[in-house]
């Protein structure tokens, strides 16, 4: 992997602002957000009667539902920055059937090796407790540890995290996975923190943007639904749906809620609308993982595919 930041990498960083045209993805991640959302509902009202076991089971449901949803969106905008054709969602789906597994067998392996090291630092914590050699050992242990602990935060925040994916996005096996991503955190540790860094500025800008337009919109529609037409449903019940407020939600917070058509047409109308807000956010962040990684490449990951 190269060790210098280039234009040609922020540039490929940058360019993940134009993942949203990406059609095929959008409607990937968009079902997968409202499918699993669905499922946490039943979840939510499974728990509210006492239902432990098909609350659970539909919580389960909605997290993979969730985990598949962003691997096939993942593997649709690892083809657009690639700059190859998009495949087709079905087809998507079921490379993503095989890649999920592999995600989380790199994934545990990582999670494994960390937990070896911390096994490794609460080890020699505990001889601490030992005389003689306690006080001068705590003192190597506190620099130590801090710096450990802190680079694992990192790397799992930085490179385990967004490049686990993408690695496997582009056709990588588990174990070659982990490899990349642990000669990377050796080798070009600062290089990738940069690059992802510029990545959360812009899906930061990006979600300004849309929660602007989606508070300002929402309170526009609000000002002409209730004041200037005279709809019989509250301004909060309107605001609440679009930022995924449920009448249940309402009710616990002692906000007004009108349980008429009109009232559930609001709320089912501003969950549209705050299903696509979370989105577009969310595209932009998978285009720049994958944008990062492929920068942070000796070359584009052209000769392994699914």
């Amino acid at each position: 992997m190269p060790q210098k930041l280039s234009l040609h990498a922020l540039n490929r960083v940058l360019a993940s602002i134009d993942a949203p045209r990406n059609g095929r993805a959008f409607y990937a991640l968009l079902s997968a957000f409202c499918l699993a959302g669905l499922m946490l509902a039943s979840a939510e009202s499974a728990l509210a009667k006492s239902d432990t076991t098909w609350g659970v089971i539909w919580a389960g449901l909605g997290l993979v539902a969730a985990f598949l949803g962003v691997n096939t969106t993942g593997l649709l905008l690892m083809d657009q920055a690639r700059g190859r054709p998009v495949r087709d969602v079905v087809d998507a789906f079921h490379d993503a059937l095989r890649v999920a597994p592999k995600v989380l067998l790199c994934l545990a392996m990582l999670l494994a090796l960390m937990a070896l090291t911390l096994g490794a630092l609460l080890a020699l914590l505990w001889a601490v407790k030992l005389p003689w050699v306690g006080a001068p050992l705590f003192a190597l242990l506190v620099p130590l540890g801090v710096v450990l602990l802190g680079v694992m935060a990192f790397s799992g925040a930085v490179i385990i995290g967004p490049l686990t994916g993408p690695s496997m996005w582009s056709g990588r096996s588990a174990l070659a996975t982990a490899r990349l991503l642990l000669n990377q955190l050796r080798h070009g540790a600062l290089e990738a923190g940069a690059l992802m860094m510029a990545v959360l500025l812009t899906t930061g800008l990006v979600s300004a943007a849309i929660s602007f337009v989606v508070i300002s919109g929402g309170r526009a529609m609000a000002f002409l639904m209730v004041w200037l037409i005279g709809i019989d449903v509250p301004a909060q019940q309107l605001m609440a749906g679009l930022f995924g407020y449920g009448l249940r939600s309402l009710g616990a917070t002692g906000a007004p809620v009108a349980a008429t058509p009109l009232g559930m047409a609001a709320l089912v109308g501003g969950g549209v609308v705050f299903a696509i807000a979370l989105v577009l956010p969310t595209l932009v962040y998978l285009r720049g993982c994958c944008a990062v990684f492929l920068a942070l490449q000796d070359a584009p990951a052209d000769d392994a595919d699914l």
